[in-house]
């Protein structure tokens, strides 16, 4: 006789989410009231814990890094993480306040809760987000399972193909920082009763910033960073998808990804309503338009076009077999996703401290990113703006090469870096 094979937490987990998920769709009102207990099983710990793990993010206020909870052991630290949800003793830090540049110049606010808090966001998320994946729309892509951005720019592409001739491109301004936290609970509060897992949530969104020694918080806003941050946004926009649906579908076509979303429609009356229509509910929702991000663009003559999910979409001419001229929507690689490869290759190769390192180490560094980048950004318009990258990639590896070897004009050693970078097996987004 066979001896019975052990569930793993992540065969378990799946179970749990197999079951509320089809509790939820079966109910569109089931309200669920025993979920906090669900949070702290010991499967879910351990599960939640495996990807924070995984992501190898840094660390929080209190210091705490992946490595050090390794040094000191992993089953007592989800054990406190369990024992300080079940006494109900837990409570998250502020987020550690942290900026990255932007390519305008301007720096973009991240904030980095602790390892603990992210292991326990990460346990409420998964057992919170097949009940709300029973309400979300099938026109949202953005931080849900089995979906992404290849699936929405196909979505959109083929709308624009359907003589969807004018788009309008949206962008909220601040978005992820003026959610209103009383609705956003309030939009919780539709699928969720138990209130200990509601306090926990509310917990969160009062945690607040560290900035410079000060906390600062604000009735405001997700906790951006957060591993529990993208289905909150998601439930708040989830309001606009469902009444798009209702008051809109027939209006045009609408792909959202996250805060970001464009809808496609046939006419300019149709997308000058749609405009009024979004900036109604946005209004309900306390959020604001970009004022010159957010525009409608014509797509019928192909002078212009529009930049979504990291691709410029635009309307050229083609012709059939039997020459007859045809518009169709393109996609190919945009001028702010070319300019941060070039960014990342001349971060790597331009700077002096990388002259002790080999052409093999550099390949090597190199090749995943290469790889990463063709799977998104490679369409069958993306050949030229690809080939010229690869020229760039082999140019840089070219001037680093002439610049360890103290030679003059890089030029001269072209052929013989691309021959070193073969043999090396250099990777080609072209």
């Amino acid at each position: 006789m066979n001896a019975r094979r052990l569930t793993t937490p992540k065969e378990k987990v799946q179970q749990l989410q197999e079951k509320l998920g089809h509790a939820a769709k079966t109910s569109k009102t089931r309200r669920f009231h025993a979920l906090y207990d669900k949070i702290y099983r010991t499967d879910r710990l351990w599960e939640a814990w495996r990807a924070v793990k995984a992501n190898r993010g840094a660390a929080g206020v209190d210091g705490e890094t992946i490595a050090d909870i390794e040094n000191q052991g992993e089953i007592a630290f989800v054990k406190e993480c369990q024992r300080l949800l079940r006494e109900g003793r837990y409570r998250p830090q502020p987020v550690r306040r942290q900026y990255i540049p932007k390519a305008d110049g301007r720096k973009r606010p991240l904030g980095i809760p602790t390892i603990r808090d992210r292991v326990i966001q990460m346990a409420t998320k998964l057992v919170l987000e097949p009940i709300f994946e029973a309400d979300f729309q099938d026109c949202s892509f953005g931080f849900r399972p089995k979906r992404g951005a290849k699936q929405a720019l196909e979505r959109i592409r083929k709308a624009c193909n359907r003589k969807g001739n004018w788009v309008v491109d949206v962008d909220i301004q601040g978005y992820f920082d003026n959610i209103n936290q009383e609705k956003l609970m309030k939009l919780v509060e539709m699928r969720i009763s138990d209130r200990r897992a509601l306090k926990l949530i509310r917990q969160w969104l009062g945690a607040g910033v560290m900035e410079e020694g000060n906390v600062k918080r604000s009735d405001l806003g997700t906790p951006q960073g957060g591993v529990i941050s993208p289905i909150l946004a998601n439930i708040y926009l989830n309001y606009f998808d469902r009444l798009w649906e209702k008051h809109g579908k027939e209006v045009g076509v609408l792909t959202r990804y996250a805060d970001d979303f464009v809808i496609v429609c046939k006419t300019k009356k149709d997308a000058r309503h749609a405009y009024q229509l979004v900036r109604a509910i946005m209004e309900r929702l306390e959020l604001t338009l970009h004022p010159t991000k957010t525009r409608i663009v014509g797509m019928w003559t192909g002078e212009e076009g529009f930049d979504f999910l990291g691709l410029h979409h635009r309307k050229a001419k083609a012709a059939t077999s039997r020459n007859q001229v045809y518009y169709t929507t393109q996609q190919w690689l945009s001028a702010k996703a070319e300019k941060h490869i070039r960014e990342v290759v001349r971060e790597r190769l331009g700077t002096a401290t990388m002259r002790h390192k080999s052409i093999q180490e550099h390949v090597d560094w190199l090749n995943p990113k290469i790889q990463g980048w063709k799977n998104y950004y490679m369409t069958a318009y993306s050949h030229r703006k690809m080939a010229k990258l690869d020229w760039y990639i082999l140019m840089r590896l070219t001037r680093w090469y002439a610049k360890k070897h103290q030679r003059r004009n890089w030029r001269s050693c072209w052929h013989k870096v691309k021959h070193i970078a073969n043999v090396c097996g250099l990777k080609k987004l072209c």
